[in-house]
């Protein structure tokens, strides 16, 4: 199984190709955080400084997960999931405010991302091998809808007006965790890093003076690549079916779940987002799965700050208007409108 930590095949730039100074370096560091891989490389002028800052992305990331993970039971979002059903459940202002601002993107996406999947989305087990029975789907099923969370926002309060909710933040938490780690590197003076947590990356800046070229890998091989595409200073979310997920009698089982029906979404094998932050590219790249590429794409286009990469299950790669690729045309033939698709990828 291919784990989480392979959304992104890689971020393609060498630090030995960078400018050498007595002190001043490329400085990276991994750790693992919120159930993935955290990586945070960075230019330093000073190393001390250097190892600083990265202790503080670290140090943050960890405060997040324990904010926010629903394996935790102690964390105060395991704390909404077990009482909000009975009653409001105070909670901090940040969590509060994601919880929030989780329901701006269910609003965007006709409710194609939504936290209370969670109602479903705990009966699957990919490590085990084990999903729900049609039955389990069709009474947990209800309990599926984020209109049916009452936010207080002068209480900070979040309470469930349907029995057997739940809600998982995994779908935006660690996107936020991003930014928030590119914000204390900006802080402490750090002008070109980037911070990554699974498939969520946010990119500082450029790569001194060049940009960062990030491959988007194949669905079905983490040595191919689907596409290579030059970034700085901008956010990308990359998910896609091969990331936790078991095969069953030729049905793939994967943590992408459609909350109008509780099964594993299909309708794009893989989704990449870009924006501005990695908040949003987090926020939206769960939405092709579920509402299907031409659609999802409909919704980006009418974005300007978003941009989309989808890979279809029957291999056409789809772009949005930003990133569309210029199509061939024969010597001395006019200018064509480019097309979003380009050629299929090969199995």
């Amino acid at each position: 199984m291919n784990s989480g930590n392979a959304r992104l095949w890689s971020l393609v730039a060498l630090a030995s190709a960078a400018p050498h100074l007595a002190e001043a370096a490329w400085m990276q560091r991994t750790e693992a955080i919120m159930g993935t891989r955290v990586y945070v490389q960075l230019w330093a002028d000073d190393p001390g400084k250097g190892n600083a800052a990265m202790d503080a992305v670290m140090a943050d990331m960890r405060r997040i997960d324990a904010l926010m993970s629903h394996y935790k039971p102690a964390s105060p979002l395991s704390q909404i999931n077990a009482h909000a059903n009975s009653g409001p459940v105070q909670v901090d202002k940040e969590l509060f405010d994601l919880i929030k601002l989780s329901t701006h993107y269910s609003q965007i996406t006709e409710g194609a991302f939504d936290i209370t999947y969670a109602s479903v989305g705990y009966l699957y087990d990919y490590r085990r091998h084990i999903h729900p029975t049609e039955e389990q789907i069709r009474k947990a099923l209800p309990a599926v809808n984020w209109r049916n969370m009452l936010l207080d926002e002068g209480h900070h309060t979040v309470r469930f007006e349907h029995p057997g909710m739940r809600i998982d933040l995994g779908g935006i938490g660690k996107g936020y965790a991003v930014d928030h780690g590119v914000a204390i590197l900006k802080a402490r003076g750090i002008r070109h890093a980037v911070v990554t947590a699974g498939g969520d990356s946010r990119i500082l800046g450029d790569h001194m003076g060049r940009p960062w070229l990030v491959a988007i890998r194949h669905p079905d091989d983490p040595r191919k690549v689907v596409t290579r595409i030059p970034l700085s200073d901008t956010a990308m979310s990359t998910s896609g079916d091969y990331e936790r997920y078991f095969d069953e009698n030729g049905v793939r089982y994967h943590h992408i779940i459609d909350p109008r029906t509780g099964h594993s979404a299909g309708k794009v094998r893989s989704a990449t987002i870009l924006a501005p932050t990695a908040t949003q590219t987090d926020g939206m790249s769960k939405t092709a799965f579920v509402l299907g590429p031409e659609k999802a794409l409909e919704i980006i286009n009418r974005m300007p700050e978003y941009d989309a990469v989808f890979v279809c299950p029957d291999g056409r790669v789809l772009y949005s208007n930003g990133l569309r690729p210029p199509l061939p045309r024969p010597a001395g033939a006019p200018p064509a409108a480019a097309t979003a698709t380009s050629p299929r990828v090969p199995p």
